[in-house]
């Protein structure tokens, strides 16, 4: 893998896994699109290490983004624990544990169901992967605009936790999902107003995406100079694409991330039958 290469999917992933569009759509359009599939040494790294090292990268931009939030969650979660204390921050920190249990069990269920079900048919996966983009984007358009704005981050308890957390597996069993846009449509039909359903999503991604690499960590190609690029890249337009998200979402809804859904689509499904 060449560094433009990485430094390109590093960007395409610090700008897409944060915001409801689906990051592991965009990993597999890029390569298919440029023909970089084609070539098979490329397709060896990228289905390696390469995929869960960009996603650190843009876990390392959450956890920095956050780092007040996730200091405060782990003070009080063992105030709670040890000393019996109660707080919102101490029953956020075992909501996002509890939650996160069930969540990561099922998805690698459906992790394994979908690598057998789609094995190497990339033509199979990027079909998938359209109609996936196209339902969820028409899905989180109606949500967002028929949900009212009754529930604040505060207000989130253990049942809306557990209903948001195990729907993060439907994504891991159909590429195009996407993590970020599955948490924030469900936030959202719970009646949780955007930037509460967004900072909850990230926070509770990030276990998950944490778990992921310490699984794959040791396969990490840390003496390649493409690899670190691509994970500089990641964090570095995640940071920015983390604050431009939570500050749009004060005024703005979800609309625009869903006719871009929608639209790339139905390009998708243009180019595989061009193809």
């Amino acid at each position: 893998m060449s560094v433009l290469q990485a430094l390109i999917l590093g960007i395409v992933q610090g700008l897409t896994e944060l915001l409801p569009v689906s990051s592991s759509a965009h990993l597999n359009i890029i390569p298919w699109i440029f023909k970089w599939t084609e070539n098979a040494n490329f397709m060896i790294e990228f289905n390696g290490s390469f995929d869960v090292a960009l996603h650190f990268g843009t876990l390392i931009a959450i956890v920095l983004f956050f780092i007040k939030d996730w200091i405060l969650l782990l003070k009080a979660g063992c105030r709670k624990v040890f000393k019996k204390e109660d707080s919102l921050e101490g029953r956020m920190f075992w909501y996002l544990v509890i939650a996160t249990i069930p969540a990561g069990i099922l998805a690698l269920v459906l992790d394994k169901i979908s690598d057998i079900i789609i094995a190497d048919n990339f033509e199979l996966k990027m079909g998938l992967i359209a109609v996936a983009l196209i339902v969820m984007g028409i899905i989180l358009a109606i949500v967002d605009k028929k949900s009212e704005n009754k529930y604040k981050y505060e207000d989130i308890d253990l049942k809306k936790s557990l209903l948001i957390s195990i729907s993060q597996a439907i994504a891991a069993a159909f590429p195009g999902v996407s993590r970020s846009g599955i948490t924030m449509t469900v936030a959202r039909a719970l009646k949780i107003d955007r930037e509460s359903a967004a900072k909850f999503s990230f926070l509770l991604s990030t276990p998950i995406v944490a778990a992921a690499v310490l699984v794959d960590i040791t396969e990490f190609a840390l003496t390649s100079i493409p690899f670190w690029i691509g994970i500089l890249a990641s964090f570095v337009v995640g940071l920015f694409v983390i604050k431009f998200l939570m500050d749009y979402l004060k005024k703005g809804s979800f609309k625009i991330f869903a006719i871009y859904r929608i639209v790339l689509g139905i390009i998708i499904i243009g180019l595989i039958f061009i193809r």
